[in-house]
This record gives structure tokens, sequence and C-alpha cells, in this order.
């Protein structure tokens, strides 16, 4: 998709967090209502006809436009955190990190089988932790399971999308 307003407001940082990093900060996509709005519309254009129940928001980012993507599709937000920060039972899922590993849950109750998933991030690198909340989400056994971020990394050489089976469909916003 990789509309020239989004491109033109995101900025990024070399050398961040470490050297040889360039980071992409989203913060200046969100701070800005035409990007929200165009993120919005995008996103609602993908997903309007796929019968999405709920929209799954990946910690802390993926709640942004997750929530945005929600209410302008009618669904139910999920939020996906990391331990300790929902107050009910809930599913965990660990995975490996570079160095060590991380775990996120979401809520027993918060996904039924009739339900049509959407997993919302934004950003798509290595792929590790949104490849842990799609086989999170899949212990919910729902009818389908989406997956959006709204950048991905290509000019690193990152292959986040290759950890992903083919019968997942994930789409993103921007390519850089």
């Amino acid at each position: 998709m990789n509309n020239p307003i989004l491109l033109k407001n995101l900025r990024s940082i070399p050398d961040f967090p470490i050297k040889g990093i360039n980071f992409r900060d989203v913060t200046t996509l969100f701070k800005s209502a035409e990007c929200v709005k165009i993120m919005t519309d995008e996103l609602v254009e993908l997903y309007k006809d796929k019968g999405i129940t709920k929209v799954v928001g990946i910690e802390s980012r993926g709640f942004v436009i997750g929530s945005a993507l929600a209410a302008r599709l009618g669904t139910g937000i999920v939020l996906c955190r990391k331990p300790g920060k929902l107050p009910a039972d809930t599913y965990q899922q660990t995975y490996a990190k570079e160095y060590g590993t991380d775990t996120i849950e979401i809520h027993k109750d918060a996904i039924c089988e009739d339900d049509v998933v959407l997993l919302h991030d934004d950003l798509l690198a290595t792929g590790g932790t949104m490849r842990a909340a799609v086989d999170l989400v899949r212990k919910f056994h729902p009818k389908k399971i989406y997956v959006n971020f709204i950048i991905e990394i290509t000019d690193e050489g990152l292959h986040g999308r290759d950890i992903f089976e083919e019968d997942t469909p994930l789409t993103t916003l921007l390519s850089v």
C-alpha cells in the first residue's frame, strides 16, 4: 500500500536502541489525525468483508489502531499483554527472543470458537511476538485468523513474514 503521506510522517531513528538498528517510530503516525484516519480507513477497506468479530491488539502499540479498527468494524477489542497485566484467568504463550524468552497472555474468556480474529500490531521485524500471539489465539480454536501490521521491515534483511504459515493471511500498510 505504502501511502506516501504515511511514509512521509514515519520517523526513522538510526542506531536506536543499539548501533546498526534503524528504528521506525510509529508514534509520529499516531500523533497525526490525518495518518490515523488513513491507517484506519485502509484497514477497514482490507477487512470490512472478512467477518471479523474480534480485533486482538498486541501490547502496547497494537492497542492504538487496533482499538480504532475494532470501533469502525463494530467488533470487540481483545488485549494481548505481558504477564501480570490482565486481572482474570489467562492463557499464556512463551516464545524465544534474541536474548532469552518472553511471554504474552490473553483472558481465557476473550475469544470463542465462533470468532473471526484479526491480530494487529505496529511492526513486523522478526515476527516472534506476533507468531506467539497467533499460536496463543489458536488455543481458542476461532473460525479464522488474520494478521496485520502497520509496518513491515524489509530493508534490513529481516524476513519476519516467513515464520507464518502460508494459510495465515498477513497484510501490512507499509513496507520499508
